[in-house]
């Protein structure tokens, strides 16, 4: 299905989507993965509809034992070859020598700092050479992913193509999918996590807060996002 044929058909479903943006881009795309619940069905997705999509992954240096354990857990059930991107050590060793291990909490401007040490210099280093690239990002996740399309051109990323599969799922249609489908996750999730980055950064959400109220939780909603997505 090509991009005209999405856009006539409506609602399309996550793997028509994916299928679509990655014809359209016409060369190499990877899934940025971050072994969250959407990350893994977009993983399975591809999988079962033989779509041809390379993964790669940033180590921060901060993530939690059990996102390396579903990492593993995927290795091992898709035969999965994972592309891993780390910061680079002279920016971090610079970083906390000069402010310390938790400067990001002090301020915005410090928290965008680490961000962009730890994850948005190594994601330009790992989209450079890719046609396009894939995200788990859904709409109802939070007020900043409210704007987002389908399928859109990144142009803070060369004008590469960004494929957002889920965009309209619903948390409870993604759930739905990890039951049937029994795809791999992490055991935080099992904790009263929804969200899970960097183990500083992510906590477990309380009864009636939104997905992503456990991420930067001393923020207000604006501003929680990392820079991987800046619009």
């Amino acid at each position: 299905m090509g991009l005209d044929q999405l856009k006539a058909k409506a609602p399309a479903t996550p793997a028509e989507i994916l299928a679509a943006g990655v014809e359209a881009a016409a060369g190499p795309v990877s899934l940025a993965c971050s072994f969250s619940l959407e990350d893994v069905a977009i993983i399975d997705m591809a999988q079962r509809a033989g779509i041809r999509l390379g993964v790669f992954a940033i180590d921060t240096g901060r993530l939690p034992e059990e996102t390396f354990e579903v990492a593993e857990a995927l290795v091992e059930r898709y035969r999965l070859k994972i592309d891993w991107y780390f910061p680079r050590h002279e920016e971090v060793e610079a970083l906390e020598r000069g402010k310390g291990l938790y400067s990001f909490r002090e301020s915005l401007e410090n928290r965008h700092e680490c961000c962009r040490i730890r994850k948005v210099e190594p994601l330009s280093r790992a989209l450079n050479g890719l046609a396009g690239w894939v995200t788990g990002m859904r709409r109802e996740q939070g007020v900043t992913r409210g704007e987002l399309s389908a399928i859109e051109r990144d142009l803070l990323n060369g004008g590469i193509l960004k494929i957002n599969p889920l965009l309209e799922w619903s948390e409870a249609e993604l759930l739905a999918y990890a039951e049937e489908n029994r795809i791999p996750r992490s055991r935080l999730y099992g904790q009263g996590y929804r969200s899970i980055g960097c183990a500083p950064c992510t906590r477990a959400v309380r009864e009636g807060e939104n997905a992503r109220a456990g991420r930067w939780w001393w923020e207000n909603a604006e501003n929680k996002e990392c820079g991987l997505h800046r619009r």
